[in-house]
């Protein structure tokens, strides 16, 4: 006999009461991977890691999920931080050892990535048929109006955060202004040619500012992955 896990026993309860259909009741429980529906809305001010987190929490958990060890892949660069008078150096965090261990499935249980490693190589099975949001619904690509494939991440290629120079996280996920930018990267791996920043799914370009009128100018919409770490 097959075990039923916890969650996905809570989320069949909400199906009992007709919240949901058990199909999705159970899609929803055992979903570790998602693409945001939806931003904040507050262009790149995303209230930091902690309230990218909570997005993806929130989102998660109005989908029928019951995890709560969400994080958001997003990556923070090393920094100074002066707000007290005295320089504090701060240490960059990686969006590649925020998201657990894997393996990751979306909402319609495929195996997006096996591993980390898996993850960050061409085998990763992210695309625009499985980079599905919390509901189990695909997001535009750079065929469809309006344009979302720019998904943020403030990542180089391995998931790390940029050492590049200038703004890559739109002031560390808290700035709507129209002077930063963010990285990107393609959830559709497509872009306007062939090279491999246009086929990335985690690092492509930078964003042309970060508030909400400012993403959509190179074919965003305040969106980024969301993991379970397990």
């Amino acid at each position: 006999m097959k075990k039923i896990t916890v969650p996905v026993l809570a989320a069949l309860a909400l199906a009992s009461f007709g919240l949901m259909s058990p199909a999705h009741a159970q899609s929803a429980a055992e979903m570790t991977f998602f693409l945001t529906s939806d931003g904040p809305g507050d262009g790149g001010n995303l209230g930091g890691l902690e309230g990218a987190d909570a997005h993806c929490a929130k989102l998660a958990k109005a989908a029928g999920s019951t995890r709560t060890n969400w994080r958001a892949y997003l990556s923070v660069p090393a920094g100074t931080d002066r707000s007290s008078g005295k320089p504090v150096r701060i240490q960059g965090i990686n969006a590649r050892d925020r998201i657990g261990k894997g393996p990751w499935k979306n909402a319609k249980g495929v195996v997006i990535a096996k591993s980390v490693d898996d993850l960050h190589s061409p085998s990763n099975a992210i695309s625009t048929e499985t980079a599905l949001s919390e509901k189990g619904e695909p997001i535009n690509d750079r065929t469809q109006k309006p344009n979302r494939h720019d998904i943020l991440t403030g990542s180089d290629p391995e998931g790390r955060y940029s050492t590049a120079g200038g703004d890559t996280t739109c002031n560390r996920w808290t700035s709507n202004s129209e002077e930063g930018s963010a990285i990107v990267g393609h959830h559709d791996k497509a872009g306007l040619d062939m090279q491999w920043s246009s086929l990335s799914w985690n690092s492509s370009h930078g964003s042309r500012g970060c508030g909400a009128k400012d993403l959509p100018k190179s074919g965003g919409d305040g969106l980024f992955y969301c993991f379970a770490a397990e």
